[in-house]
């Protein structure tokens, strides 16, 4: 029964270990870039959009696909920073676990 309440133990400790780095995650930033840095998109380690900055020598109202792409871009560019920082921040928690394909942390 002891080992029983150990493993609970860390199982605890283990899941205030990854709700911390989860709320560390809503403060991180990471930023997006595309067009050589024209547009700048920042969002949370999360994932969540907080910003976006565009150079105004790309706004051209006979091209609005261009910008449009550029956009997409650098949003898609910070969400593929803030997957990286959350798996780095996971990793940091469960000790570099392998988790089966699809499976995330906290369950």
């Amino acid at each position: 029964m002891k080992n029983m309440q150990a493993m609970m133990k860390q199982a605890q400790q283990m899941q205030a270990k990854m709700q911390e780095a989860q709320d560390k995650l809503d403060d991180l930033e990471v930023e997006g870039k595309s067009g050589g840095g024209l547009v700048t998109a920042t969002a949370t380690g999360k994932g969540a959009l907080k910003g976006l900055k565009i150079d105004p020598s790309l706004i051209d109202p006979e091209d609005p696909e261009m910008l449009e792409d550029l956009i997409i871009a650098a949003v898609n560019d910070a969400r593929v920073k803030a997957d990286e920082a959350a798996a780095e921040s996971m990793k940091s928690v469960t000790g570099g676990l392998n988790l089966p394909g699809g499976m995330k942390l906290p369950f």
